[in-house]
């Protein structure tokens, strides 16, 4: 059974960076699309970006554009998110997601853990 796990948040100051991390237990994750959700506290998932399979070409939500990269690394069966210029308003639980790349969160099945990212203003 394939599964997801997520590494790399934690507790960054405003303006600060962080990198997060989905590593897949097979290699199937390097033929689905890839996408990060998040959810504040109180609010619901929101997508935030994704990557297809098979050109890498990756989409962001307006909010993170210019800020994170999407990308990933077929060798090591991982997606990686890179939030730089962090904002307090980006703290939240940060989800990958592997399968058809839809910006709907129940679209998918196949889900990381989550990581919690806090941004200190």
């Amino acid at each position: 059974q394939v599964q997801l796990g997520q590494s790399g948040g934690g507790l960054v100051q405003a303006g600060g960076s962080l990198r997060l991390s989905c590593a897949a237990s097979g290699s199937i994750i390097n033929t689905l699309a890839v996408t990060w959700f998040r959810q504040a506290p109180g609010k619901e998932r929101e997508w935030v970006a994704v990557i297809s399979w098979y050109n890498n070409t990756s989409y962001y939500t307006d909010s993170v554009k210019g800020r994170f990269t999407i990308s990933r690394d077929n060798a090591k069966n991982a997606v990686y998110l890179q939030m730089n210029s962090l904002k307090p308003e980006d703290t939240a639980v940060y989800y990958c997601a592997a399968g058809s790349g839809s910006s709907r969160a129940d679209d998918y099945v196949l889900w990381g853990q989550g990581t919690l990212v806090t941004v200190s203003s």
